[in-house]
């Protein structure tokens, strides 16, 4: 143990050890505590980005990578994962999360973390450059994490990560909030505790980008990075192509990879199976259930994570008839998830319990199911005056979205509600996707369930799609942001989920297995669990 680990994160130190020795939290759930105290060091967390491997790597080729190529304008404003997999390999975050639930420094060489949550030491990663020679330095940080913290960008979710850092209701970082030290230390000072600050410098929007990149910038046009390649050509819903950086330039060596091309195939799965099959491409991004055994039986090697990552059908409490919570619950009672997880996804998860807290997360609390119940559902609609009223879902028109969404209205469809189905292209749903009266959705995985719930149910927050607005849930989620030990804070969830849970928001049916393919030949690639794709020790054995 480190001597600036206070007696008190000692303490905290030793419980979870001792939670994990008793089988109250997995070794996933220790390494992100852990990890998240800035106790990596301590626990004996890898810092080095290129892990051990059983066989020695072999240098040189190029990975074709079958995946959307999506705008990769500002990172801050990310709405999906593809558009980070691409800016990835040449821009950086903070931190990294890693496939075993750890967070590990990136750009930062380390980090403390007082027993109040309210003060960070940033320890700057010191031989990192930029792509045009500049050092990263403290300035960086400090200028990237008040740009993060900018609530005035419209569609920056980072601002809803970095809310501690504003005052009251201002929009921008308190000038006190990220103090330079010196050229490799900068300090937060938060104005409330909030643990999921690591967490959230290791999100898939938390790139760090030059101070060179304008306010309306785009990556595309001005990709100055920190990471181990540099971006070659892109073409949004054609090709990304990036190239390793030479000369040891970046700090953590050299790739393995001569290259990565990022190759758009749409959403028709079947034109990743015949790509895979053709030998123009190497790996995908992900998997729906309905084509993994096909893509098992063409020899294609499985890689899958049971993770928190999960879809919603989400209900707009500012439109009606959502504004009446009983129809809201009635919709809820109406569907059986466990039935939407068998004809959406082949069952390929586990069930959900509408309250958008996994059994991964460690301070998940075990509260009462509520079981489907249709005839209630008709009844209470009937009684809010719509049993009438057609209720219309919308959905993406692709995978495992769409199937699921079929299933939750056939449930509701059975249940006695009147139904319409509306299914968008992908440009046209992603669109307005927050504003739609009743819609569904996917969620990535996130490590602790407090930044979930700081994410889409804080009231007034840019991700909040159900405008769900709850004082007491606010205030409820605000102290259990600052509470270390998950057995502490587990108390609060379990108040928390039974809101979220009573207040009818979301359907939320399962939590998925989240599946991907490569060919034999891909070597050092782990599934990750909000599907990131961490390339620089990836080879190819050909």
């Amino acid at each position: 143990m480190t001597q600036n680990v206070s007696e008190t994160r000692k303490r905290l130190f030793e419980t979870l050890v001792k939670s994990s020795r008793e089988g109250r939290i997995d070794r996933r759930e220790f390494l992100a505590l852990s990890s998240v105290l800035g106790l990596g060091a301590a626990v004996g967390l890898s810092m080095a980005p290129h892990a051990a491997m059983a066989q020695t790597p072999k240098r040189g080729g190029v990975l074709r990578v079958g995946q959307q190529v999506l705008a990769i304008n500002d990172p801050r404003v990310y709405d999906w994962p593809q558009k980070a997999n691409v800016a990835r390999q040449f821009c950086e975050p903070l931190v990294r999360w890693q496939p075993d639930g750890s967070f590990t420094p990136s750009l930062l060489e380390s980090w403390e973390v007082s027993d109040d949550a309210r003060t960070y030491t940033l320890k700057v990663r010191q031989n990192a450059t930029w792509t045009n020679g500049d050092a990263f330095t403290a300035d960086d940080v400090v200028f990237n994490i008040r740009r993060m913290a900018d609530a005035t960008v419209e569609g920056n979710s980072m601002a809803t990560r970095l809310v501690a850092l504003r005052n009251g209701e201002e929009k921008t970082a308190a000038e006190d909030a990220v103090v330079k030290l010196d050229d490799f230390t900068v300090q937060l000072n938060l104005r409330n505790p909030d643990i999921t600050l690591i967490p959230s410098f290791g999100d898939y929007p938390a790139l760090c980008v030059h101070p060179s990149f304008p306010d309306g910038g785009d990556l595309a046009q001005a990709p100055i990075g920190t990471g181990a390649f540099e971006l070659v050509s892109f073409e949004v819903g054609v090709r990304a192509v990036v190239k390793r950086r030479e000369n040891g330039a970046w700090w953590g060596g050299e790739a393995y990879l001569d290259g990565i091309e990022f190759i758009d195939l749409g959403t028709d799965e079947s034109a990743f199976l015949a790509a895979f099959s053709g030998g123009e491409i190497d790996m995908n991004d992900e998997t729906s259930p309905d084509f993994a055994d096909a893509n098992d039986a063409a020899g294609l090697v499985r890689e899958s994570a049971v993770t928190a990552t999960t879809m919603v059908a989400r209900m707009n409490t500012q439109v009606a008839p959502f504004t009446d919570v009983r129809v809201r619950q009635a919709m809820q009672l109406a569907v059986d998830n466990a039935v939407v997880l068998e004809l959406g996804v082949a069952g390929l998860g586990s069930v959900a319990e509408n309250h958008h807290v996994a059994p991964v997360h460690p301070e998940y609390a075990e509260i009462p199911k509520v079981a489907p119940d249709p005839a209630k559902a008709l009844a209470m609609l009937t009684e809010a005056g719509h049993a009438e009223t057609e209720i219309e879902l919308i959905s993406i028109d692709e995978g495992w979205l769409a199937t699921t969404s079929d299933a939750i209205a056939g449930q509701l469809r059975d249940a006695g509600v009147k139904v319409k189905r509306t299914v968008l292209p992908g440009a046209t749903f992603w669109d307005g996707w927050t504003k739609y009266p009743f819609s569904t959705t996917s969620w990535g995985a996130r490590p602790l369930g407090v930044q979930i719930y700081a994410l889409a149910y804080r009231s007034g927050e840019a991700w909040n799609e159900s405008a769900h607005s709850n004082p007491e849930f606010d205030a409820k989620l605000e102290q259990a942001l600052g509470i270390f030990d998950p057995d502490k804070r587990r108390p609060l969830m379990a108040e928390m989920q039974k809101m979220l849970q009573d207040s009818g928001v979301i359907i939320q049916p399962y939590w998925n297995e989240l599946i991907m393919h490569r060919i034999e030949a891909v070597q050092g690639y782990r599934r990750h669990p909000l599907r990131e794709m961490h390339l620089e020790a990836v080879w190819l054995d050909r």
